[in-house]
């Protein structure tokens, strides 16, 4: 790969030829997980026609480990 990540210290070390141009923009995108449980018992649903439903709301709450 072109670089390596301390997750430790949250640093991100490009290897040698792939190191950006001063200046250039550096993006990235993010994915994460976050543990959450239902809120409640029940959820609402409709099938109010053939092959479709409508959930209108789906309630969690996030879990802190």
């Amino acid at each position: 790969t072109a670089y390596t990540v301390d997750t430790l210290i949250g640093v991100i070390n490009f290897q040698a030829g792939f190191v950006p141009a001063a200046g250039a923009a550096v993006t990235a995108g993010f994915e994460f997980d976050v543990p959450v449980r239902f809120d409640t018992d029940r959820i609402s649903a409709s099938i109010s026609s053939f092959k479709a439903g409508r959930i209108p709301a789906i309630p969690l709450v996030e879990v802190r480990i």
